[in-house]
């Protein structure tokens, strides 16, 4: 339907699979929030991430600038994350994947 390339996240047997697209020099992913297996079974949403490549690189260059952040590190299933604080947002999450990217793959035709 998008006609975006994606890879699909390496999710336990029986749970939805989570397609990550290919959308420039950024990534859309596209979680399940709900039905068996679906990510902590919550209700639909919209939410932004920042992904980068190397978290604690990321995380003091940031803090260099002024960024605070909302928590420590912490290791998920997908990689380490940690949520970073947005003057007038909410906070948002940063983190460092250990899925497969999307946003090499080429350009769909």
């Amino acid at each position: 339907m998008l006609q975006l390339p994606y890879v699909r996240d390496d999710v336990p047997e029986g749970q939805p699979e989570w397609l990550i697209f290919r959308t420039g020099p950024s990534e859309l992913g596209v979680h399940p929030t709900s039905g068996p297996g679906g990510f902590d079974e919550v209700p639909r949403h919209h939410a932004i991430s920042f992904m980068c490549d190397d978290l604690a690189a990321t995380m003091a260059e940031l803090a260099a600038r002024g960024a605070e952040f909302a928590t420590e590190p912490v290791e998920r299933r997908f990689g380490t994350e940690v949520w970073l604080r947005v003057p007038g947002a909410d906070d948002m999450m940063l983190y460092q994947p250990t899925h497969e990217v999307a946003h090499d793959l080429p350009p769909a035709e």
